[in-house]
């Protein structure tokens, strides 16, 4: 069972991926923001780097790409994450917003399904910004690689960006 799974209690469809390679591997930006340091994202767990490397993005656009060509892996019931392995390996989750998992999928809207196979800015997830600030949740989004093989992360991006930068290598 995968860190997504023990996550949000779901079984895995595809127990069989494969793991990093030594090789740096890119993360595209996956929405419109500001990025955020791992120290910065508004939730220990996140921040703390507990649940893997990664980064945030502060969104001032609705929609989230796919990062990378790969498999969506997962989609939590609520809507409000969805993690995405790329096709050389790299598992991420990225989990709009803090604490949105109480929304219970209000101002969230799937547009993909689990196993679906996606190219590098395939639309995922269209999220209502302005929702999730009146259910008093901070937008903050974490993008977060969840392998556990304790790889690291260059960022490759700062300030204000577009889906589809260059964000981070592993």
């Amino acid at each position: 069972m995968g860190f997504f799974d023990k996550l949000f209690g779901g079984k895995s469809k595809d127990e069989n991926t494969a793991k990093f390679t030594n090789q740096s591997k890119t993360v595209l930006t996956p929405l419109q923001g500001k990025v955020l340091a791992q120290a910065d994202i508004p939730d220990e767990t996140f921040a703390q780097g507990i649940l893997g490397p990664g980064c945030g993005i502060e969104p001032t656009g609705d929609t989230v790409y796919a990062p990378f060509d790969g498999t969506v892996t997962q989609i939590a019931t609520t809507l409000h994450a969805v993690g995405i392995t790329s096709n050389d390996g790299i598992e991420l989750l990225i989990h709009v917003g803090m604490d949105t998992v109480d929304m219970k999928g209000q101002g969230f809207t799937a547009l993909v399904k689990e196993n679906q196979k996606v190219s590098a800015g395939t639309p995922l997830l269209k999220v209502d910004l302005d929702a999730v600030r009146a259910a008093g949740h901070p937008t903050a989004t974490a993008i977060i690689v969840t392998d556990g093989a304790g790889d690291e992360v260059k960022m490759l991006a700062e300030g204000d960006v577009a889906p589809g930068t260059p964000l981070f290598k592993v």
